[in-house]
């Protein structure tokens, strides 16, 4: 999924974007289950193309080790674009 604005808090200090603890520990639970998980923050996803997207998808999943077929735009989604 990706993580929306209630994830994330704000460092009094730095300005800086943290995890919020209900986030961390539901990564935490889904890890000690056997799930692999990769955060896709919101501020990494929204100002992105599809294209950029996919190829954000690509580096998040290659990141925690999962391969498989490439994500291809199918012909639904680029009339979609037009």
């Amino acid at each position: 999924e990706v993580d929306g604005p209630s994830h994330y808090f704000r460092d009094a200090s730095s300005g800086e974007r943290l995890v919020n603890g209900s986030t961390k520990f539901k990564v935490r639970l889904l890890r000690a289950y056997g799930w692999n998980v990769a955060n896709v923050p919101f501020f990494e996803w929204d100002p992105k193309t599809e294209s950029e997207r996919r190829q954000l998808l690509r580096e998040k999943l290659a990141s925690i080790g999962v391969r498989g077929p490439e994500l291809k735009e199918t012909a639904s989604q680029r009339e979609e674009c037009v």
